[in-house]
Order: structure tokens, then C-alpha cells, then sequence
């Protein structure tokens, strides 16, 4: 186990990906290719800008990473028609010449992906005029069209999020105004570690502490179930950016773990 945050984040992939029934799958276009050396997800259907989805995870890791398994990786996605993609390179991957290979296939590096950790001290209090709780079967639809319209994943991937609620390992949460859907938050839990995932707030709720709120609920439930740690991400710091999400989660007690680099083809008009 060369890196716990990578191996959580991995499973919690491969676990939404086992989460899709199989009419989902055929309508979707859903795929994975898993072994102890990468995880290559796709979903073909889903729009170009799907990148949470369509992704490789963990490539040249536990094992320095070879000029075919590369191409592999980048062959997979063209197969499948999939015009955008991350491939995630992690600092300690290898070889050295990774970055270079991935290059030479046309893959650009665009913005990375910061890993965050903490341990288990207690949560700041938290604000918030909404009503947080956990995600129930009858939120399916509310939980997966938000959080489909904040990761630009398109309308037919809603369904397939929804099926997170009441999966094992998930605990999933929403925000709500009345009985108005305001915001999501999810939590993978394997191992001892949990993974802060999926966090989408509907933009006629933004400032209104949901966000916060939700990341309080789930670290306080990781902590009563025992977890030893407690990890997410979001994009690095770029100019212009006003990073919310990046100090909110700090705000919360986490704190940089390292960079992930991505990989992805050139952006073009049909490839956002």
C-alpha cells in the first residue's frame, strides 16, 4: 500500500462504477478496467465534460508504469469514443518519464487535483438555515439530478448516481430547504478511511452554509465510526479562481496532502 488516499479514492471509483445496474451500463456506455495497477473508468455516453467519471486512477503507482500500458490506457478511451478524460499522475509515480510519454500522445497537463487529509480532531461548528440529513430512497432523483447538474455529467447520468443511496460503504447526505433539494455531500468509508466525495450545491442555494454544514455531518460520522482518516480533493489554486471549495474544506481542519497531476487531450470546440 504505497498511498492510503489514492487506494480510497480508487475504491470508492470502482464502487460507483459496480453501483450501475445493467441497463444503466449498456445505456451509458459504462466500463471499467481495474487491476492492481490502475483503474480506467469510462462511461462513453456521458458529455465531454464527464471527467469525474472518465478517468484513470493510479497508473504507474504500485507499479512503474510501462510506454504500452500508457498507450493502453489512451487507446481504451479513443476506442470508446471518449474525446475528454483525466489520467492522473501521482507524485510518486514511475517512471520518471511518465509525464513525457503521455505528452508524446497528445495529452496536455491541465489543472491539478489537491489531496486532502486530517486526522481525528473534533470538527469547527458549522452555520446553516437549511435542514441537513441523511439521503433516503425517495431522494434518489433529487440527489442525482443535483448532483448531475454540478458535475456537468448530463441528465441521463442521474440515475446512476442515485444509486448510491443506502449502497454498503456510502453514507449520503442533502441539504434542503423545505422540502426543496438544496445541496449533496457523500462519504465512502473502507478500511478505516473515508472518502469525502460528491459535493454539489444547487446555485439558488449557494452561501447559505450547505456545503460546510454537510462536510461537518460527514466528519463527525466518520469519527463515530472509528475512521483513523478522513480524505478529499478539489482543484488547485488557480488565479482568478475564488476556491470556496478549497478553503472551506481547510476551514474544516484539512490540510494538503500533496498535487495530482492530470493529463487530458486538448480542449477543441466539441471537447470542453
Amino acid at each position: 500500500m504505497i498511498d492510503e488516499i489514492t487506494d480510497i479514492e480508487t475504491a470508492a471509483l470502482a464502487d460507483l462504477q459496480a453501483a450501475a445496474t445493467e441497463e444503466l451500463r449498456a445505456r451509458l456506455k459504462i466500463s471499467v478496467d481495474h487491476d492492481q495497477n490502475r483503474l480506467v473508468s469510462m462511461a462513453a455516453v456521458l458529455p465531454p465534460s464527464a471527467i469525474v467519471v472518465n478517468r484513470t486512477i493510479g497508473l504507474g503507482l504500485n507499479a512503474p508504469a510501462t510506454r504500452s500500458s500508457v498507450e493502453a490506457v489512451v487507446d481504451a478511451y479513443r476506442n470508446a469514443g471518449i474525446t475528454r478524460y483525466f489520467v492522473h499522475v501521482h507524485p510518486k509515480a514511475e517512471p520518471a518519464n511518465l509525464k513525457q510519454w503521455l505528452s508524446e500522445l497528445d495529452l496536455r497537463q491541465t489543472r491539478g487535483w489537491v489531496k486532502f487529509k486530517r486526522g481525528r480532531d473534533a470538527p469547527p461548528p458549522s452555520k446553516t438555515d437549511l435542514q441537513i440529513r441523511r439521503a433516503v430512497d425517495s431522494d434518489r432523483e433529487a440527489f442525482g439530478r443535483t448532483l448531475a447538474d454540478a458535475f456537468d455529467l448530463g441528465e441521463a447520468a442521474a440515475p446512476w448516481i442515485g444509486q448510491l443511496i443506502n449502497r454498503p460503504g456510502w453514507y449520503n447526505y442533502m441539504s434542503f430547504d423545505g422540502d426543496i433539494a438544496a445541496g449533496t455531500g457523500s462519504m465512502f468509508v473502507k478500511n478505516g478511511v473515508a472518502w469525502m466525495d460528491w459535493a454539489a450545491t444547487d446555485p439558488k442555494f449557494r452561501r447559505r452554509g450547505s456545503q460546510s454544514a454537510i462536510l461537518v455531518q460527514r466528519i463527525s460520522d466518520a469519527l463515530d465510526l472509528g475512521c483513523h482518516l478522513l480524505v478529499t480533493a478539489t482543484g488547485e489554486e488557480v488565479p482568478g479562481d475564488p476556491q470556496h471549495s478549497y478553503h472551506n474544506i481547510q476551514r474544516k481542519g484539512f490540510e494538503p496532502a500533496y498535487v495530482v497531476r492530470n493529463y487530458a487531450p486538448p480542449k477543441s470546440a466539441g471537447n470542453l
